[in-house]
């Protein structure tokens, strides 16, 4: 079965009136923080493993920084969710900026973690979310998303490759004219990839998770990396690339949404829906809840349902 096709995504154009809105958002929030999670898991906090990509949430759970609505509640992006899933009812989630230099091989190639009606990452773990995306078995519970991807300047490399044909067709780059457009689709469907970035001069450079990102506040207008006391980078932020993404789930109609709110999953569920794939392929592993946290029943998992691999990706910073 695998994953469900992806619609090409919609490019939108002069998406931000007031640019000096998202700087002073950019500003208030600052420090932003070396990008972790399920792309760098480590927890060294003293080695130097991650490169200049930092990420700040604007809005999610119960945050909202003040300010945010202008990508939250914007009604392009609105209104292009709509034309791009075909759906009536569109309910915005979450902001969240990624700021990135200095990046030689690019970031990863990979679609963004699912949710499911019932299941997201507060009470199941990331690589238990993927299996059930990629083994097919869920699509009737997942919550189906779409993703802005808006850039406020254009740099020195920084493109975004996408497979809007899937993953064995060949990709598409976004590397020209990005500043003040967005992307507007399906990324927990569609392989993206953030490509390499500049200056290009010292490589990738590599920082701590105790490093941050913020303006250094002496009117020159330039932002420093500093890391452990150091700084290690310092460049006006028009330099820098900066992207905010916005996603909201979407439905086909309100009497979808209130039908589905009470159809969730258990982890039971899940794993009776598992264990009976498992079987009718013949495989000897099941979907044991007790071995959530042992790597191999993760291993075993992938090898059943692998993720794919999308042909034509630049070599990746995380490895």
């Amino acid at each position: 079965m695998g994953i469900r096709p992806a619609a090409p995504p919609l490019l939108l154009h002069d998406v931000i009136d007031d640019l000096g809105a998202v700087e002073r958002l950019l500003v208030e929030q600052a420090p932003n923080t070396p990008l972790g999670g399920w792309y760098s898991p480590e927890s060294d906090l003293g080695a130097a493993t991650r490169p200049l990509w930092f990420q700040d949430d604007w809005v999610h759970d119960t945050f909202h920084a003040p300010g945010s609505e202008l990508f939250l509640h914007h009604p392009g992006y609105v209104e292009a969710a709509k034309r791009f899933s075909g759906a009536e009812v569109v309910v915005p989630t979450s902001v969240y900026v990624n700021v990135m230099t200095a990046i030689t091989e690019g970031g990863p190639a990979h679609t963004d973690n699912p949710r499911f009606l019932g299941r997201d990452r507060t009470n199941t773990p990331m690589w238990v979310l993927r299996a059930m995306l990629w083994s097919g078995l869920f699509h009737d519970h997942e919550v189906h998303q779409v993703t802005a991807i808006w850039w406020m300047n254009d740099v020195e490399g920084g493109a975004l490759r996408y497979w809007p044909d899937g993953p064995d067709r060949a990709p598409v780059d976004h590397d020209t004219a990005m500043a003040n457009t967005a992307l507007v689709g399906d990324n927990h469907t569609m392989f993206h990839q953030v490509g390499p970035i500049g200056p290009f001069g010292s490589g990738t450079l590599r920082v701590t998770p105790r490093a941050e990102f913020a303006p250094i506040g002496d009117g020159s207008g330039d932002w420093a990396v500093t890391d452990r006391g150091a700084e290690v980078l310092r460049a006006p932020l028009h330099d820098v690339r900066v992207s905010v993404l916005w996603k909201a789930d979407v439905w086909a109609s309100a009497e979808e949404l209130e039908a589905r709110a009470g159809d969730t999953l258990s982890m039971v569920d899940v794993a009776r829906t598992f264990d009976a794939d498992l079987v009718e392929r013949g495989a000897a592993v099941r979907f044991d809840l007790d071995r959530l946290d042992d790597p191999v029943l993760k291993a075993a998992l992938a090898e059943v349902y692998p993720e794919a691999v999308p042909i034509g990706a630049f070599a990746s910073a995380f490895g």
